[in-house]
């Protein structure tokens, strides 16, 4: 008789499990408690996965052998904590897809950053001509392409979530680009309880595999020093210290990476990611293309071709000589941070969302340095208003998006730049961060000009 696999939740990544279960050999059932698309229903129907949608059916998800959660549903969400407590081993999709693939495995973590390095690692291994597949957070889930393709390389864009019920996967490069307060309303509002998830990619790692991570990030460091890790460290950082792995030299501003397998020299200013946090996510890549044995003439190439991501410090459009950034992704303060440090003087800046505990004290040096105006676009913006109404010139409230830009296309003078770099969560007025930024550039492609 074949086990039972129950899968909770009909995602991308509930899906490509149930696919994966299915080719071997599982009794699949799939269960959400909400309304699954119309994609994803004719998915499970043609591949003949039987499932429910709109509640759970606790008497069957309770019979399971092993449980793989989509990692949006929460560890105490009700039926999850009825599951746990009956024994039954709940797992990750991605835990799942490592049990079927001998493929290697780049994993890549981070409170911001992950995406952009994700892609651009991809993109180096595609271009210089690996048999490469992407997975996690962006791409076709992993255990879909284990099921279905047969890749030589993996690279993973892994959230905490995907990470908490992970437990003999193992990665062959584990990079943790930084950690900052992020969804801690999942973590008890215990800040270590976040750390340890993001630390989990360390698990199983062995002396032939490779841990790349920020030099200078401290909460890394603090981490580090109480736990032991048999991987060999590749620490990256802007400036060389004692064992750094890639950096910036100071006399000729030129990129170093040096590993065992091989060394690269790139002048900085041909990476196409401009900014400080780019520098580190270019570092990133780049070491995991070296340890890879990447040609560096391609790694040069595709660090110099890459075209960015989408809602991330994304060049939207200049309308009667003002620039105009999309950063919906910035759904955190520091990710806000790295972007207000790229950007020049007189900077509009729109803010607000969902709040997760924000403390906009992190970036309110930079506001003084470089924003003229602040744009609160939100349900409730009152504890913006409250932080920042006499740190900037002038502030506006605002409560739709279209609102909110034509305020900034109001306040914007020709030379100036309007970023949106929330620092919120988008699920107050928006589906999504994506939805968020593609209103934005809709609304500023809308936008009369003078010219």
């Amino acid at each position: 008789m074949s086990k039972s696999l129950v899968i909770l939740g009909g995602g991308e990544s509930g899906v490509g499990a149930a696919i994966l279960g299915k080719d071997k050999g599982f009794d699949v059932f799939l269960s959400d408690a909400g309304r699954l698309s119309d994609h994803y229903r004719s998915v499970l129907e043609e591949e003949g996965i039987e499932f429910e949608e709109g509640a759970h059916s606790m008497e069957r998800l309770l019979a399971a052998d092993e449980v793989v959660k989509s990692p949006g549903i929460p560890l105490d969400a009700p039926a999850v904590t009825a599951i746990r407590e009956k024994g039954i081993p709940v797992i990750s999709e991605i835990e799942l897809a490592g049990r079927y693939t001998r493929a290697k495995m780049v994993c890549i973590t981070g409170s911001n950053g992950k995406t952009t390095t994700t892609l651009l690692t991809y993109h180096i291994l595609r271009s210089a001509g690996v048999n490469v597949g992407l997975a996690g957070n962006v791409g076709k889930s992993l255990a879909y392409q284990v099921s279905r393709c047969d890749y030589d390389v993996y690279v993973i864009e892994l959230s905490s979530f995907q990470l908490d019920n992970m437990y003999d996967f193992k990665a062959n490069i584990a990079v943790i680009l930084n950690i900052t307060p992020d969804h801690l309303d999942r973590y008890d509002h215990r800040m270590e309880n976040y750390v340890k998830a993001k630390f989990r990619i360390l698990q199983n790692l062995t002396p032939h595999d490779a841990f790349i991570y920020w030099q200078d990030d401290p909460v890394i460091r603090r981490q580090l020093a109480q736990i032991t890790t048999e991987a060999r460290l590749f620490p990256f950082a802007e400036h060389r210290e004692e064992g750094t792995a890639a950096w910036v030299s100071d006399d000729d501003a030129t990129l170093c990476i040096d590993t065992p397998e091989q060394s690269l020299r790139m002048p900085r200013a041909d990476l196409s990611l401009n900014g400080l946090h780019n520098l580190y996510n270019s570092m990133a890549a780049a070491l995991s293309a070296c340890i890879l044995e990447i040609n560096k003439d391609a790694i040069r190439k595709a660090l110099s071709d890459f075209e960015g991501v989408e809602h991330r410090l994304e060049p939207c459009g200049t309308v009667d000589g003002v620039r105009y950034i999309n950063d919906s992704k910035a759904t955190n303060v520091n990710s806000t941070w790295y972007a207000l440090e790229s950007m020049p003087k007189n900077t509009i800046l729109i803010l607000g969302g969902k709040d997760k505990g924000n403390d906009y004290s992190e970036i309110l040096p930079l506001v003084k340095e470089k924003v003229k105006a602040i744009v609160c676009m939100g349900k409730d913006n009152q504890k913006l208003l409250d932080f920042f109404t006499g740190q900037v010139d002038e502030i506006a409230d605002t409560h739709s998006l279209k609102e909110a830009v034509d305020t900034c296309h109001r306040l914007a003078k020709p030379g100036d730049t309007v970023l949106l770099s929330p620092c919120c969560a988008s699920f107050d007025l928006f589906k999504s961060y994506e939805d968020r930024g593609r209103q934005f550039k809709a609304a500023v492609a809308a936008l009369p000009s003078e010219a």
